[in-house]
């Protein structure tokens, strides 16, 4: 799965730090969903669409290999 939180939260002028202290996670967390190595939970992805403002699916993107 992709994701554009990075350029989301460049949109926002938000840092990794910030965007974590809205969403109630660490900034690893961020950093892990930024490298595409970690998959947010269902609650977590509608957390980070609702602090964008944006759907779901505007953010995070399967991949033929999902």
């Amino acid at each position: 799965m992709k994701n554009s939180i990075r350029v989301e939260r460049a949109i926002h002028n938000l840092t990794q730090e910030e965007l974590a202290k809205k969403i109630g996670v660490s900034r690893q967390t961020i950093n892990a969903m930024e490298a595409n190595k970690y998959v947010p939970s269902t609650i977590l992805a509608l957390k980070i669409a609702r602090v964008f403002e944006k759907n779901v699916e505007a953010i995070f993107l399967l991949e033929e290999e999902d």
